[in-house]
């Protein structure tokens, strides 16, 4: 099947210089990529035109202004004529052969919807916790979840033009919206892996301490959202996410209308009873 993959950067070049390494690492794995920059000013657009080469680079867009991710993704994706699309952010090490193992899942699941990679460590998995939402579809097996990451993850281009176009800010509504629609969506298992850089645990990380964190938050699109102020706010998030992957239900009807209300009710509740007691 063919792929084509949009490789996001925003200043940060040393992250852009690692990903975009694991990206073309394997030689032998096929795919179009179109590498779109959103004006970064930190020499990100000289390194992408002078230093990179590779002949699975189809396009190298270099934007005037920050479009945001969705945007960008909504122009290489809607262009597409491949059987599958993917994205990849400048914040991620991919495991070089993914699109392989992905690709041939889509070939052999007519309704998976968003299959990815795995963007925690190994020791962040539990297979004991996990090991009820593992479902077989032939020979694939998907750690099934109605949402996953927002990058290093491919989906059927059919299934976008059905859908229609990503339309608010993360992808993560965009993935239940595809659940409710009957997809399968989850990572593929065993996990294929992919290390986060923005990820405090990962080696590469930039958010080492409190002022590292904090400016980093002028170019990191995840930290500014959930309430996470502090870099202890980030570790408290990456276990809130990390439970709910784990132990949360994989039937979207948990995660939208009244069940969610229900949910975020109780879990309210439970801090308030909590704040009492304290």
């Amino acid at each position: 099947m063919t792929v084509d993959l949009i490789f996001i950067s925003y200043n940060r070049l040393e992250y852009t210089k690692l990903a975009l390494a694991s990206v073309l690492a394997d030689p032998t794995e096929q795919f179009n990529l179109t590498i779109w920059d959103n004006a970064s000013a930190d020499g990100t657009v000289e390194y992408l035109k002078k230093e990179v080469d590779d002949p699975r680079i189809a396009d190298i867009v270099c934007s005037r202004e920050n479009v945001g991710q969705i945007t960008a993704t909504n122009e290489v994706w809607g262009r597409s004529k491949a059987d599958l699309v993917g994205k990849l952010d400048n914040d991620c090490l991919v495991t070089p052969g993914w699109t392989r193992t992905l690709a041939a899942a889509h070939r052999d699941i007519d309704n998976l919807g968003v299959v990815a990679c795995w963007h925690y460590f190994p020791d962040d998995f539990d297979y004991e916790r996990a090991k009820d939402k593992i479902q077989s579809f032939g020979r694939h097996r998907i750690l099934r979840h109605p949402w996953t990451c927002g990058t290093g993850l491919l989906i059927k281009q059919e299934t976008f033009k059905r859908l229609g176009l990503i339309d608010n800010e993360a992808t993560t509504g965009y993935w239940l919206k595809m659940a409710r629609a009957g997809y399968v969506n989850g990572f593929y298992y065993p996990l294929v892996l992919q290390e986060h850089m923005d990820d405090p645990k990962s080696q590469y990380t930039m958010l080492k301490d409190e002022q590292s964190y904090q400016a980093a938050k002028e170019v990191t699109f995840n930290i500014n959202r959930h309430g996470q102020e502090t870099l202890e706010d980030r570790w408290l998030w990456r276990r809130k996410v990390l439970d709910n992957l784990l132990d949360g239900p994989w039937d979207v009807r948990h995660y939208v209308g009244w069940r969610s209300k229900l949910r975020t009710f109780k879990a309210k509740l439970r801090l308030l009873q909590s704040d009492r007691s304290a």
